[in-house]
């Protein structure tokens, strides 16, 4: 440019799933390495990118489940923190499979990422969560372990 440098790359699109399966977005004991990622791998999901939410959720420590999980709570736009996230791909038969087996009070719902796409992921009921510790500045489950606080 006139500056004589060169301009900025542009971004590189984010990465997405094969065609015909279905994304699904992991916050807690599904991500890589945690104790129920085997879950996902048996059914054949592949990992697609790590991803951050938008400030529009709370991470909260879920008491007395094992392995420990984590519930995320959408909340009202700008009042929450950007939570890390992985995004896995699955097969239409897979997907229905890892959904059915997805125990209360968590469920599925569409996530918002900070890179401007959505995708299926956890959330977890409100009235759940009353108990719950709020873990949102940690910025994530894995910062959370990490941190060895997963006592309730």
């Amino acid at each position: 440019g006139a500056t004589g440098l060169a301009p900025p790359a542009a971004p590189a699109a984010p990465a997405r799933a094969r065609p015909g399966d279905i994304e699904i977005a992991v916050v807690g004991a599904h991500l890589s390495g945690m104790p129920l990622n085997h879950e996902l791998r048996a059914l054949g999901a592949s990992f697609v990118r790590a991803v951050e939410t938008t400030a529009d959720y709370r991470l909260y420590a879920l008491p007395g489940t094992t392995p420990p999980k984590p519930g995320l709570l959408r909340v009202v736009a700008a009042t929450g923190r950007p939570i890390a996230a992985e995004i896995w791909a699955l097969d239409p038969a897979g997907f229905g499979a890892f959904v059915s087996r997805i125990p209360a009070p968590l469920g599925i719902g569409t996530l918002t990422f900070a890179d401007g796409t959505t995708a299926k992921g956890f959330l977890a009921e409100a009235a759940a969560l009353r108990d719950a510790r709020d873990i949102s500045n940690h910025g994530g489950w894995r910062a959370f372990i990490t941190a060895g606080q997963t006592q309730q």
